[in-house]
Formats: C-alpha cells, sequence, structure tokens
C-alpha cells in the first residue's frame, strides 16, 4: 500500500535510489575514466572478474545487473584494450568464457584500493551499525524488487 496516493518525485523510492546510485556512480566513474581509461560499464566487469576465475558474458550481466548490450559493448573495448579475453567454452560451443588477461588483473590490482578507498569516502560520517542496516536494507529492496520482477 502506498504511503501517499500523490506521487511526488522527490519521495518516490525508486527515484531516490536512481538519483543516489546516478550521483555516487558519476563521482566514482570520474576517476576511473580519468586514471585508468575506463566506463563505469568496463570498470563493473573488471571487478566483476577480477573477484572470479572466469564468467559467461550471462553471468557478467546477473552479477552486474547489466544489459546484455551493455556487458557485450564494455566486454569488447575491454578485449580490445587487452585487458579481458574470451575462450572458447569447452562443453558448449555456443558460449565463452571471459577472464582477465595479465595486464587485465594489473588494472584491477591497482584500481581496486582507489574503489574502496572511494566507498569509504562515501560512507564517511555514518557509523558502522549505520552501514550495517544501509547494507540490510539495500539487500532486502534488491530481493524484493527482483521478487516482484520475477527475475
Amino acid at each position: 500500500m502506498p504511503r501517499d496516493a500523490t506521487l511526488r518525485l522527490e519521495a518516490y523510492l525508486p527515484y531516490r535510489l536512481s538519483v543516489a546510485s546516478n550521483r555516487a556512480s558519476r563521482w566514482v566513474a570520474r576517476s576511473y575514466e580519468a586514471k585508468f581509461g575506463l566506463s563505469i560499464w568496463q570498470w563493473r566487469v573488471i571487478a566483476v572478474l577480477g573477484g572470479a576465475e572466469r564468467l559467461t558474458a550471462q553471468d557478467l550481466a546477473t552479477a552486474t545487473a547489466m544489459d546484455k548490450v551493455t556487458v557485450s559493448r564494455a566486454v569488447n573495448a575491454l578485449i580490445e584494450r587487452g585487458l579481458v579475453a574470451r575462450k572458447k567454452h569447452e562443453s558448449d560451443g555456443r558460449s565463452a568464457f571471459l577472464e582477465l588477461t595479465g595486464p587485465g588483473r594489473s588494472v584491477y590490482e591497482e584500481v581496486a584500493p582507489v574503489a574502496l578507498q572511494h566507498e569509504a569516502d562515501l560512507l564517511d560520517g555514518f557509523s558502522a551499525e549505520e552501514i550495517d542496516q544501509l547494507t540490510a536494507l539495500l539487500e532486502r529492496i534488491e530481493k524484493r524488487a527482483e521478487d516482484l520482477a520475477g527475475d
């Protein structure tokens, strides 16, 4: 049941989440672009692959909540730069695995501490309890949205 029958965009939760996400992403993306020449989409691919041995494009789309076209463009740009490699799937000829190359792993290892510092800067002034609460609430919202969308 809605809190209020009148739609006020500035109080509409999906809008507020989007605005907060866009502002934080733009701020972070500026440093990734300036220092590493990476778009936010490319950084997300590198970050996910940095935490995994290898994944398919579909796995990346799921992990990043990015659409397949955006993942494909980011992956192709990273392959052109030599940061990601595409390897044939041994048992399924229709798909391929993606993994960081040596230079891609080096970029990940250099940019990951920058990402963690950005997170610390963003959360500066929040208590540990507030951060835990925010994390738990975001997880609940993500799960609820996923359930409602049938994903």
